[in-house]
């Protein structure tokens, strides 16, 4: 059990609710789950993708100075050589005597196993990367490694889109993918896991500009969080002491949540300087310079990297929107997702399932699903399915009452005040649209009228 942090969602109940509304699973559940390992249910693939599509959205769609780059998981070997990876990818391990556990030495508080209190070995440094292997022969010759981060595909094509798109610096290659580190210890839900998503950007400057670039960055990506609706007060800067700093890295912040389980990691901003460049230079004999048209230099670049965890994040966004209150049905659960994140946009709920409202309201869920996720329930009362749109942050509730079959109107219901309006029906789709783009409920089309709650 993890010790949680006054004020925060309890972490069993996130995972009990994930589980419940078809959020996120436990991986292989009927074989008895794998360790770290989870599924994204119907719910949380949308909340994922949802999560992922604002990434790509803010850092290459938005801005002229990226590109995007989907890199193979399976690498040439000498990758993770000239990276550093095979040496020094690694952390300390040591097994209890008793029970046989194994934990991470730097993780350890007072010398003694945190199950049983057994003695424990010496510490041995253990490589975090999955080994697999090419080719019908499992020999040393054709090894390979299931990468343990997405940067270093963006780095061995740097000059292949740099050529292909002519950017010049300062320019940066962003990139969404799996990655796969085989921890020792994991745990806390999906905040560590053996198979996890990555978005992450290398930027490429010129050096000499590198600092201001890196503040830019750091910047850009607190901000990215506050605007998809974390809370300011959960999150906070943290700049690495020169003791923790990589060997290659100049400079380095932590963008830091408050999860449930205390003050922890979220996305990592780094100056790598020209470090990864130079590397694979040297192990590839391939030159990776920049040559500098208007000022006739060539050098090789620093890159800044900002780089964020998808799982972390979609943790952070259930943790950050999870509210309950206390109103006369008991107490309401409420996942206020911003409305960009929501798995589910609109949800259409005939007043009952009398089969006079089927046939209107099943043309109004026809219409508005070709435009987002919408759902449809029609099963016990209304007030309970209210509940449990709001419990899995669904923002707006349409509602087919047996009025609309008369004046052609429908009630649009929003989550977080509860607050109702009716509209035309021909104006439904128009109205959402705006409504999920950010414009107060109390505005209206011509028709509406306030209902609810004002």
């Amino acid at each position: 059990m993890v010790e949680q942090t006054p004020g925060k969602v309890d972490m069993d109940k996130l995972v009990s609710l994930c589980k419940r509304r078809g959020y996120i699973f436990p991986s292989s559940e009927i074989y008895g789950g794998m360790g770290a390992c989870y599924d994204y249910g119907p719910l949380g693939v949308e909340l994922k993708n949802n999560v992922k599509k604002a990434w790509w959205k803010a850092v290459v769609q938005e801005r002229e100075d990226m590109v995007g780059l989907d890199a193979s998981i399976l690498m040439h070997p000498q990758t993770w050589v000239a990276s550093g990876h095979v040496e020094g990818f690694a952390d300390p391990l040591v097994d209890c005597k008793q029970c046989k556990q194994r934990w991470r030495a730097d993780h350890i508080k007072d010398g003694k196993c945190p199950a049983c209190g057994g003695e424990l070995t010496e510490a041995r440094m253990f490589n975090l990367m999955f080994k697999t292997f090419v080719g019908p022969v499992e020999d040393e010759a054709s090894v390979v490694y299931l990468r343990p981060e997405t940067a270093q595909g963006i780095f061995v094509n740097f000059q292949n889109v740099q050529n292909t798109t002519r950017k010049k610096l300062p320019f940066g290659i962003a990139q969404m993918g799996k990655s796969f580190r085989n921890e020792i210890t994991t745990g806390n839900f999906i905040f560590r896991m053996r198979e996890f998503e990555q978005m992450e950007v290398e930027y490429f400057v010129k050096p000499g500009t590198d600092e201001q670039w890196f503040k830019h960055w750091v910047e850009e990506r607190f901000n990215w969080y506050i605007n998809l609706g974390i809370k300011r007060d959960n999150l906070k800067l943290r700049q690495h002491a020169k003791d923790e700093l990589a060997h290659y890295a100049r400079d380095c912040y932590d963008v830091e949540y408050l999860f449930p389980i205390g003050w922890s990691e979220l996305e990592g901003i780094a100056n790598r300087t020209d470090f990864d460049l130079k590397q694979h230079a040297k192990f590839s004999g391939k030159d990776l310079s920049y040559f500098d048209e208007d000022t006739k230099e060539r050098f090789v670049p620093y890159v800044i990297e900002p780089s964020a965890g998808v799982d972390r994040s979609v943790l952070a966004f259930l943790a950050d929107s999870y509210d309950e209150e206390k109103d006369k049905e008991g107490l309401r659960v409420i996942l206020r997702l911003h409305y960009d994140l929501a798995p589910i946009k609109v949800a259409v709920l005939p007043l009952s399932r009398n089969e006079k409202l089927a046939p209107l309201s099943k043309e109004v869920y026809d219409s508005l699903r070709k435009c987002w996720m919408v759902q449809y329930d029609d099963a016990q009362s209304i007030g309970r399915r209210y509940r449990r749109q709001d419990e899995i942050g669904t923002p707006l509730c349409v509602t087919i009452d047996f009025q609309s079959l008369e004046d052609k109107m429908v009630t649009i219901r929003e989550r977080d005040k509860m607050r109702q309006v009716r509209v035309p029906i021909e104006s439904l789709k128009s109205t959402l649209g705006a409504k999920l783009n950010g414009e107060p409920l109390d505005v209206l089309p011509p028709g509406g009228k306030k209902w609810l709650g004002f």
